[in-house]
């Protein structure tokens, strides 16, 4: 059994297995009272604090601004007084200290993988992990894999792109560990999709890793080729990268599709390992490991850590990372979070309608507040509509107009004026405001095997 690790940072066996026949990885851990794992979490993050001070310039000199040292930690009170970290402040300072920044805190002959971001909207900002923050990612992730279901019997199909992006990997290494069979195949090449209906179909394998959007794409696909999703036999799939597995109907058009159960994960790839959100087999909202990453929700405009059953952002600190650790990292996200008890029995709280949109992608129209993933339950409630869906926003004169772009199905004759109407209704009933509706001919908009782009602004704020 692997049970509470008193070193920093923290080695696993790696032969363990539990029973399959026994829903903890870490019993141990995972059965603890809330006052137990808030113990448990202070003394990691102290050990996690003073581990940073001693080794990151960059910490070191944002605490010194604020007159902080890690023997002034003592309860989480004293932690929330230290100050957010940015992404703009970790790309500048890789800007000024290229290419892995004054936070590295190991040697660059210690590092045993580097990934980043794809710097569509900039440069790119780099991760780097050691060999032990590698081994300790796969364990974290064998162990949320475990408590949503998946088991050494299983053959995990990940079918997202193999590059600088985290989720492929992350996913691979919490397969191996695991003992499970990866089926790492990838996504993005041209007719890679048609490929991967004609794989899923032949090896059947019982869990799928990807993002919504594509798992989604990929079903409509082989309904193409004349197959039913359901003939590849998929009994788990899990998602990150958007927030769609957490909208309840893009859930629901999931499990209907595949006829397997969709679960929610993910954080953010500099929090690597981003599956400490993550939902159990009771699918109930994501858990926040707390023990792996310690996570606050932080109101956006006060800065104050939030009751639970109120609306914040969440912020992330590590408490296993060597090279390049987070301390209370601004997300940018948004959502909700609870410590009602989840029948799985963990004590950890719960994100019930996970990350449902980003402080920075809401569109304020008129003065309403509308943010793309309820646009997305909207859209794919409604049958005879496909799953695709764009919101372009306008400014005519001084008055914003929304348009919500979607599509017909390919399954049979519809009628559009109903479609139209009834898509139309919905959105003001529950935005509050009236949209436009433009019903494209079915295949138009653009398909992703990655993450899609759903929002286009065309006002000018000059």
């Amino acid at each position: 059994m692997n049970k509470v690790e008193t070193k920093w940072p923290p080695t696993y066996d790696r032969s363990y297995l539990p029973k399959n026949d026994e829903p903890y990885w870490n019993r141990e851990v995972e059965t603890m009272d809330a006052e137990q794992l808030r113990q448990h979490v202070l003394e990691k993050l102290k050990r996690q604090i003073r581990y940073v001070y001693d080794h990151s310039p960059f910490y070191r000199k944002k605490w010194s601004a604020v007159g902080f040292e890690p023997g002034d930690l003592k309860d989480f009170k004293d932690f929330e007084m230290l100050p957010f970290t940015t992404k703009q402040e970790l790309r500048e300072d890789q800007l000024e200290n290229p290419p892995f920044g004054s936070n590295l805190c190991i040697s660059p002959d210690e590092i045993y993988h580097i990934h980043g971001t794809s710097g569509t909207t900039g440069k790119p900002t780099v991760f780097a992990l050691s060999k032990g923050d590698w081994e300790r990612m796969a364990e974290a992730h064998a162990r949320i894999m475990w408590g949503f279901g998946l088991r050494p019997t299983d053959k995990v199909f990940i079918g997202s792109v193999f590059s600088l992006y985290m989720g492929s990997w992350g996913a691979l290494a919490g397969v191996e560990r695991m003992g499970a069979a990866a089926f790492p195949f990838g996504a993005g090449q041209p007719g890679q999709t048609e490929k991967a209906v004609r794989w899923l179909l032949d090896v059947k394998p019982t869990a799928f890793y990807g993002t919504p959007s594509y798992a989604l794409y990929l079903a409509e696909k082989a309904k193409e080729m004349g197959i039913d999703p359901k003939e590849f036999n998929i009994r788990i799939l899990f998602f990150s990268g958007e927030p769609g597995a957490g909208v309840p109907s893009t859930r629901k058009r999931i499990e209907e599709t595949f006829g397997g159960i969709c679960v929610d994960t993910g954080s953010m790839a500099e929090m690597t390992p981003w599956m400490a959100n993550g939902e159990c087999m009771h699918r109930q909202g994501m858990h926040l490991w707390q023990d792996i990453v310690y996570t606050e929700l932080v109101h956006p405009e006060t800065k104050q850590v939030v009751p639970y059953g109120e609306e914040g952002v969440p912020v992330y600190t590590h408490l296993e990372r060597e090279a390049q650790p987070m301390v209370r990292l601004w997300s940018g996200d948004l959502s909700l979070w609870t410590n009602e008890p989840c029948p799985c029995g963990r004590p950890y709280p719960r994100l019930p309608k996970g990350i449902y949109g980003r402080a920075d992608d809401m569109i304020v129209v008129r003065g309403v507040n509308v943010y793309p993933s309820a646009v997305e339950d909207i859209v794919r409630s409604i049958d005879g509509l496909s799953d695709e869906f764009r919101i372009v926003v306008t400014r005519e004169n001084i008055m914003d107009e929304l348009t919500v772009q979607v599509e017909p199905d390919t399954a049979g004759a519809h009628d559009t004026n109903a479609l139209t109407n009834t898509l139309q209704q919905k959105l003001k009933t529950v935005l509050g405001l009236t949209v436009q509706v433009e019903l494209l001919p079915a295949g138009t908009l653009e398909r992703t095997e990655f993450k899609a782009r759903r929002v286009i602004d065309k006002r000018s704020f000059k």
